[in-house]
This record gives structure tokens, sequence and C-alpha cells, in this order.
């Protein structure tokens, strides 16, 4: 598949198109990566272009049977993703206290009610948070803002985490045995 062909009449700059409510027919299989690591690999080449990488992103879509595709109102091409699409790559606090996460392509999410932190294991089996981002995908924390995030987190119990928008985020649970 041609990433031309498919990138043709979608907007380079702009709002997210709403892939939600868009349902071709014609259908495909795209050699697109989308590494663990945050990577994305087209035909075994990383795109180096962050600007393609984030115009590709902005037509993702994971559906209720897990599998993620590239949706553009003409066609969906399914492509491979190794755990969660994007990696949150920063993060901040705002004057009112509330955490904002920046993903990899360059999405805004404010920690919320629905934007919620869960810890899920990564397929190396380690647990690590995610934030849900949009359209069934998520975002999984960088190491370096987790280690961002635990240090300004509290203990409740037996479970680490920080407050945001009124909303209690859970960075995880602590392990009496390894303290």
């Amino acid at each position: 598949m041609n990433l031309e062909t498919l990138l043709a009449g979608i907007e380079p700059q702009g709002e997210i198109p709403p892939v939600d409510r868009w349902h071709p027919e014609r259908r495909g299989e795209m050699d697109l990566t989308i590494a663990a690591d945050g990577r994305w690999i087209h035909e075994g080449g990383v795109i180096r272009r962050p600007r393609l990488v984030r115009l590709l992103s902005t037509i993702l879509r994971r559906e209720d049977d897990g599998e993620h595709y590239l949706v553009t109102p003409a066609e969906k091409q399914h492509i491979r993703v190794e755990d969660r699409a994007f990696m949150i790559v920063d993060a901040d606090q705002d004057a009112a206290g509330d955490w904002w996460l920046t993903t990899n392509v360059g999405d805004r999410v404010r920690l919320d009610e629905a934007h919620r932190l869960t810890v899920s294991a990564t397929p190396l089996g380690e647990h690590v948070p995610e934030v849900p981002v949009r359209f069934g995908l998520a975002a999984r924390l960088s190491r370096n803002v987790f280690y961002r995030l635990v240090e300004s987190a509290e203990q409740r119990g037996a479970e680490l985490g920080l407050e945001s928008s009124g909303v209690w985020q859970s960075l995880g649970r602590w392990d009496e045995a390894t303290s």
C-alpha cells in the first residue's frame, strides 16, 4: 500500500478527522508497525518524518476487535501495533493542579474522569500506566514521565498516585515485599 494514496485528501493541518464516523468498504493490509518504543516502521524502514507520523496518527483508530486501522473515507488499512499506539513523552501541571500529558505524536490529554491512568502489562510483562487518548487508542507512559509523576505522587493505602481534575489517578500498587 502506498502512503501517498492513503493520505490523498487528508488535511495535514487542523483538527483530528472524524475517523470514528468513517466506515469504508474497501479494506486492506498495510506493512506498517507501531513498535512498543513508539517508532513507526513502514515496509521495514523507520518513518523519520515527524509530520508524516503525526498525519498518519490522525487517521488511526482501534476497533472493538482490538485491531488497529488507518481509516479514510475511501478505505481502511489494517496495521500492527506491538503495545500501545502512542507514548506519553511529557507531563506538566497547570496552575489549577491538573496534569496534562503530551504524546509522541503531539496530542495533549488532561488527566480527568474520561482520561484516567490505568496500569496494564506491556508485551514484556512489566506493569506500566497508560491513558486513553482517542478513538480507542491509548498511550503508554514513558519511563521518564512515569518517574516525573512518581516524584509528585502520594501514597493512599497500597496505591501510589496523584489527583488531577478531582480524580485519583493510579500509578500502581505499592509492593511491600520490594520496599
